[in-house]
This record gives structure tokens, C-alpha cells and sequence, in this order.
């Protein structure tokens, strides 16, 4: 391969000074350096708040300094002085407003008025909280049917939000809740249901500390959950073997300097994280495991006709198992050529990989978005779930599945509720307790709300949280559905791009943030609840002066619609008031959260209980189910390889960055610095294309709906990336990928396996 540019290459560890230059420079950023910096002390503890980055576990609450330098990014991001006010609304129009871009937007600071639209003026005018909800309230029992609302969720909502978010919408008449997580996890909570019956990983935080091998599949802590690296530095300082397999290089899983371990910074030294690093194709990972399984049954083969032990846990088969028969068939009729080339790895590696499992007693894998946005993701999550079935590492101390979830509520959102297509049991139990009739018909998910917007079946859109423009497929598609509603609700901390494709009557509604002090009517401090990867529950309370004597709590905005479009029969003011009330309710509709108000002020908070880390399966057979589903017939990259000058195409994060917000224009640990329209590339894949590295191009998506896509400006980076995939950032390359083409049983946008083609700028 051709020498990738000197600026890229990597010589010194992720973490470390780096990462703690990188807080000082977003404290100060902030003009709130001081207060950040006290917030920071109170992060992920028992009389302080819950991070509002990402949802990796806590270890004991108290006991250390419990955040990462993203951790310190949100804080601060939060916690600014600058401020986004009805004066500086007054002097930009949207249509101004839609040309900066996601940085500039957000950097303007915190919002501080309620705002509703005036299309006179095109701009944001304040408004008050009550011509707010009244409106809202008008607006939503004029639409023909419930059914014509979309209830949209960020993960970042606590579950005492989420929860009345659901009650509200269902007494309203619709399970319309497309959620934030229907563009990332999907896939895994589909499989892990089929799988295991629960769509929660089957790991504490406590397990990582007693594997002997750390699977690692299409994930970048360093960057999305960097808290996680000190538990991976950890498991590899006692001699864990951690495998990654993930198609970029990334510094974080190569090495890393906990900036936390003061002997290791004053020496300037580091911890090897990756004992092996594999790089799958984009797509490539159910073929890699499939290979490890091939060698798995052909290494057993060879064992039993020798007369010796199973190397199989032929005990928990037998016992726990259902369909082993059916796979192992499909895996050993599946060809090596076909693994090979499907998943871009040789047979040695594939070889290597299956000795670093088989050579463990207790294995764990993790995994994230690399293998959840693909359209054969569901597959390849049940295929990590039978390789771990073959030697019962699932329900026992030091093994199990861990999808590691992005936003820090992602995963309690959907526990409380938030679900488009609901149990029974749930409705049964919310009609029970507040006297309703739920809707039993399935709703949206944020395809199909898309869909319902473009063919204006849906009409109204609320948003708790997030940037729904933004991080959906197909940006000008969904801005311009967003902008044919007759109502769209923004509840934010502050102005996003999203917020700049409004409907007929629109409002942007200021809330607190999860650092921010809540007091009730009574002046008693409010707390929230988050639930992590790990199924553990933290209550969290803030302690910062919120940053207008305006913001309610995202409690308050929800029960004030409900009410003013409801009444208030269901007790929304008095539910806003005191969270202790909708906890009460809320456990006796949710198995788990028995004695809630009483176990969340414990330090730790308490643990969800998973019935598969106890070996009990929640499927229909009582038993883990092994799937024998086959590779698909091809995936992108080999599609991609039949079009001359075709790539496949994976977006992802910068170090800058959290989902959708944009915390600065830096990744440091892949050496880029001030922008952010860059593509990763493979430099033997420049050359062929006849371009230079550094070189602008277009990024170019599929039409074969009709439909032209265009990213445009981009710069070539040289990259460690495997022939025929590219890399880039999301939002921006977002427009490249078709909101029309989704994951199999999960209808997960395809980011990480999107078809393009580059062409250079002078040919533009």
C-alpha cells in the first residue's frame, strides 16, 4: 500500500496530555471555565448528574474522578455563557441561518425564550410558555387522526421525560414514536430479542474485569464512549487478550494513556489496548465470525473423532440451546472463498482471530454502530450471539453480549416506553393505571415517519431533543418534508439546524439541561433518572443556575402540551411538579422499577434485571436460538467492486463530535484539524482514481431511485482503510445516504454501507 500522508501517522497514544489539553481548551471555550470545571467533580456521582454524553457503565459512584474528555466536551458545550436570545433571532432570518452550518449554529449558545414562528418575518419571535401550549394543544386536535403526529425521542431524554412523552402520545391516540435509536442499535435490540429474548446486552461493568478475551466489532471508544477505554487498558494490563475488528485504523483501540493514572502521565508512557487488529471490509464482519465458527466446529470435529472432550459447551447446549444443528450445517456448507472475500480478511487472520477465542475461558464481545447499520445487521448480531452460545459465554461472570449504546439514555427510553411497536402487557399496564385506552396498532419508526412526511400522511412532528434533520438520511429530503407540516414542536437547549425547517406553525422551546438545577413549585430540587449499557438505573440532579429564569424541565414541556391538548385529567400538573409521582406510576407499569423512588437515591442507583445474564430466555421456545441464517449473497463492497469507480462509503464521528453536535473542527487521533469536509481513503484507491492526495472531490450516492445526491468539496485523505471503503463525517455526508433503503427487520438507515462514487471538483 502507498505511504499514507506524514500527517497522519499515528506515534503517540490516544488519551493522555492530548485529551487533557483538549478539556482545558472546551472549558475555556465555554467563558465558563470555573463552573465546568466544578460540574465536572460532580459527574456520574451520587449527589451530582448523570454525564449527558455517552451511556457507558459507572463503577462505584464516588470513588474516583467518573468522566472522559467527551464528558468534559458536553459539559461544556452546556454550560457556556454565550447565549442564543429573541434579539439575536431578530437579526438573522432562517433562510439566513440555513446557510452556517451545524459548528456556527450551535456555538451561538444557549436558548433562553420560548420562540414561535413568524413566517411574516421569517424569523423566530419570543412568544410565552401558555400561547405555546395553547397552540400546540389547538394545532394537535385539529389534525384528522392522532396518527398524523410524529413523537420523535433523542436518548438523551431521562426516563421520567420519556415516560410521560409515551403516556402523553398514547392517551392522545398514536404510537407514532420514531426514536433516535431506530438509527443506530436497532439491529441489535431486534437480534438480541430473537436471540436471547431481551434486546439489552447480557454484561456488568463488572464482568470486563474477569474476561480473558474482549471481542471488539465495528466501534471507536476513543471517540464514542472513552470511559470504556479505561476498562479495555485495565482487562489488557492483566493480560486479557483484546481482538478489534474494525475496517479504520483507529489510535484509541492501539494504545491508550489513562490521563486519570498520574505515574503513567508523569512518564509519558502508555497501555497497548488491541492485542490483534483485523480490518474487516465495510460489511464484512458476519463473514469474519462465520469463519471463526467454521474453524470452531472443524477444530471439535477433529477432537471427538480423536476420542477426546468436546472443546464445545455441550452441557449449556443442551440444556439452554435450541438449532445448533441447523447452523453448523449452514456454516460448514459455507465456502472459504466466500468468507475471504466477503469479509476482506485471509484465513490466517480469521485462523488468529479463532484461537484468541478459543483460548479463553470467558470471552466477551462488544460491539456498536459498525455492525448495526448495515442491511444484513440483524444477521450479524445473531451470528455474534451463536459464537458466544458455542462455549456458554453468555449468563456467567466474566462473559457476554454488550452492545455498547451511544446517548446516555438511549437505552431507558426504550424501557420506559418508547417503542412504535409495543408488548401488550405494556398498554395493558398504562390503561390499567391511568384509566386510558392505548392504541394498539403499530406506529412509526423514524423511516417510516420520514415516508409519512414526504407523502403527507403525517403532518405534525414534535421533537424531544436531538437534531431530527440532521441525523436522518437524506438531509434535503427530510428538511423539506419537515417544512410541508402543518406543526412542528422543537424542545431544545440550544439552535440546531433542525430547527431551521419548520412547518406552517413551529415553536422552539427551551428546556434545562441535564447540569442544571430543577426546583419545583415548593423549591425542592428535582432529580432524573438514566438507565446505561448495563442495565443500571442513576438518578441524577443537577447543580448548575440554569441558564434563563425561562427553561422548564423537559418534564414540565410535555405535561404543559399534554394538558393543554388533553386536560388535565391524567394529573400532567401535578406530575410536572413532583418526579417522584411519575416514578411512582412508572413502577407499577414497568417490571423492575419496583420501589423506584427509594432504590434510585442508593449510590449506584439499582440494576435492571436481565433474565438472560440468569439463563432464563424470554423467547417463545424458552431457549437461546441459534439463527442459521446465510451470509448474504453479497454485500456492498463487493456490489461496489462491478461499477467502475464505485466505493462503498461508512460515516462516522469525529473526535469534535456527539451524534449531530459538533463540538469544534478537530479529530485529532485521525490528524485532522479546522474542517470537517474530509474523506478517509485507501491512498492506493487515490492513485487509481487518478487524484492526489489532499485533492476536492464530490461525493457522489446512488440514483437508481431517480434521485440525485450530491455531497460537494470534500478533501482526500490518505488513509489506513481497507481497498474499495471510504470514511467520512456524519451530518455532513448524510445527504449520500438514501433514506429508502434500510436494514433487514430493523429499517436502519444503511450509513455504514453506502454506495458512491467520487468525482474530482473540476469536473464539477
Amino acid at each position: 500500500m502507498a505511504e499514507a500522508d506524514a500527517s497522519l501517522k499515528r506515534s503517540h497514544a490516544a488519551g493522555g496530555w492530548g485529551a487533557l489539553r483538549s478539556c482545558g481548551k472546551h472549558l475555556l471555550a465555554s467563558g465558563s471555565a470555573l463552573m465546568g470545571a466544578k460540574a465536572m467533580l460532580k459527574a456520574n456521582q451520587p449527589d451530582g448528574f448523570d454525564c449527558p454524553g455517552c451511556a457507558w457503565g459507572d463503577p462505584e459512584h464516588g470513588s474516583s474522578f467518573e468522566f472522559c474528555e467527551n464528558g468534559v466536551k458536553a459539559v461544556a458545550w452546556e454550560s457556556t455563557e454565550r447565549r442564543a436570545t429573541p434579539a439575536f433571532f431578530a437579526e438573522h432570518s432562517l433562510s439566513a441561518l440555513r446557510g452556517w452550518t451545524d459548528y456556527e449554529l450551535e456555538n451561538v449558545g444557549r436558548l433562553t425564550h420560548p420562540m414561535r414562528y413568524d413566517a411574516a418575518t421569517d424569523r423566530y419571535v419570543e412568544t410565552t410558555w401558555d400561547e405555546a401550549f395553547a397552540t400546540i394543544g389547538k394545532e394537535l386536535r385539529a389534525l384528522n387522526s392522532p396518527d398524523e403526529a410524529e413523537f420523535y425521542t433523542s436518548g438523551r431524554a431521562s426516563n421520567e421525560a420519556a415516560f410521560l412523552y409515551q403516556l402523553f402520545a398514547r392517551a392522545y391516540g398514536t404510537n407514532n414514536f420514531p426514536d433516535c435509536s431506530n438509527m443506530c442499535h436497532e439491529a441489535s435490540g431486534v437480534g438480541l430479542i430473537q436471540s436471547i429474548g431481551i434486546g439489552k446486552g447480557t454484561v456488568l461493568l463488572e464482568d470486563f474485569h474477569h474476561a480473558d478475551a474482549i471481542i471488539v466489532i465495528g466501534q471507536n471508544p476513543a471517540t464514542n464512549h472513552p470511559r470504556m477505554l479505561g476498562d479495555l487498558r485495565k482487562a489488557a494490563m492483566r493480560g486479557a487478550r483484546v481482538a478489534v475488528l474494525n475496517p479504520v485504523r483507529e489510535r484509541g483501540l492501539e494504545r491508550f494513556a489513562d490521563p486519570q493514572d498520574k505515574i503513567e502521565m508523569i512518564r509519558g508512557g502508555s497501555t497497548s489496548i488491541a492485542t490483534h487488529y483485523f480490518q474487516p471490509k465495510l460489511g464484512g464482519d458476519m463473514a469474519a465470525i462465520r469463519g471463526v465458527a467454521k474453524i470452531v466446529f472443524a477444530r471439535d470435529a477433529a477432537e471427538t473423532a480423536a476420542g477426546r472432550p468436546s472443546i464445545l459447551d455441550q452441557a449449556f447446549i443442551a440444556e439452554h440451546t435450541r438449532g445448533l444443528d441447523a447452523w453448523r450445517a449452514e456454516v460448514e456448507a459455507t465456502d472459504w472463498g466466500r468468507i475471504e472475500d466477503q469479509s476482506g480478511l485471509t484465513y490466517d487472520q480469521i485462523e488468529t482471530l479463532a484461537e484468541v477465542y478459543l483460548g479463553a475461558e470467558r470471552v466477551i464481545a462488544t460491539w456498536a454502530m459498525g455492525v448495526t447499520q448495515h442491511k444484513h445487521s440483524v444477521a450479524t448480531v445473531r451470528e455474534i450471539a451463536n459464537l458466544l452460545f458455542l462455549r456458554g459465554h453468555v449468563g456467567r461472570e466474566g462473559a457476554g453480549l454488550c452492545p455498547v449504546r451511544g446517548h446516555s439514555n438511549v437505552q431507558g427510553d426504550r424501557t420506559v416506553g418508547i417503542n412504535e411497536n409495543p408488548p401488550a402487557w405494556l398498554l395493558d399496564n398504562l390503561d390499567q393505571e391511568f384509566g386510558i385506552v392505548s392504541p394498539r396498532r403499530p406506529g412509526h419508526n423514524v423511516l417510516h415517519a420520514i415516508h409519512a412526511m414526504v407523502e403527507g400522511r403525517s403532518r405534525a412532528f414534535i421533537g424531544l431533543g436531538g437534531n431530527f434533520a440532521r441525523a436522518t438520511p437524506d438531509t434535503p429530503i427530510v428538511t423539506e418534508a419537515l417544512r410541508r407540516c402543518r406543526l412542528t414542536v422543537q424542545i431544545a437547549t440550544k439552535p440546531n439546524l433542525g430547527h431551521m425547517a419548520v412547518g406552517e406553525v413551529a415553536y422552539l422551546l427551551p428546556c434545562l439541561g441535564r447540569t442544571e438545577i430543577d426546583r419545583n413549585s415548593r423549591g425542592k430540587t428535582q432529580i432524573v433518572t438514566v438507565e446505561d449499557s448495563m442495565s443500571m438505573v442513576h438518578g441524577s440532579g443537577g447543580i448548575n443556575k440554569p441558564a434563563s429564569k425561562l427553561l422548564k424541565s423537559e418534564v414540565a414541556i410535555i405535561a404543559g402540551m399534554a394538558a393543554a391538548t388533553l386536560g388535565d385529567g391524567l394529573g400532567w400538573a401535578a406530575m410536572a411538579d413532583d418526579h417522584d409521582l411519575i416514578r411512582d406510576r412508572l413502577s407499577r407499569v414497568i417490571p423492575g422499577f419496583e420501589d423506584f423512588n427509594v432504590r434510585v437515591r442508593k449510590p449506584r442507583g439499582f440494576w435492571l434485571r436481565n433474565a438472560a445474564t440468569e439463563r432464563e430466555w424470554l423467547t417463545p421456545s424458552a431457549k437461546a436460538e441459534f439463527s442459521a441464517a446465510p451470509l448474504p449473497i453479497e454485500v456492498e463492497h463487493q456490489q461496489a467492486r462491478k461499477t467502475e469507480g464505485q466505493f462503498v462509503l461508512q460515516t462516522f464521528r469525529s473526535h469534535d463530535q456527539y451524534n449531530t453536535t459538533v463540538y469544534g473542527l478537530d479529530d485529532r487521533y485521525r490528524g485532522v484539524y479546522g474542517e470537517r469536509r474530509v474523506v478517509f481513503m485507501n491512498p492506493d484507491d487515490i492513485a487509481a482514481i487518478g487524484a492526489e492526495p489532499n485533492g476536492r472531490i464530490d461525493v457522489v450516492g446512488s440514483a437508481d431511485d431517480g434521485r440525485h445526491r450530491v455531497a460537494e468539496d470534500f478533501r482526500l485523505i490518505a488513509y489506513d482503510i481497507p481497498r474499495g471503503c471510504i470514511a467520512g463525517y456524519y451530518p455532513e455526508l448524510n445527504v449520500v445516504v438514501p433514506f429508502n433503503k434500510a436494514g433487514d427487520g430493523s429499517d436502519t438507515p444503511l450509513s455504514k454501507s453506502t454506495l458512491v462514487s467520487l468525482r474530482p471538483r473540476e469536473a464539477a
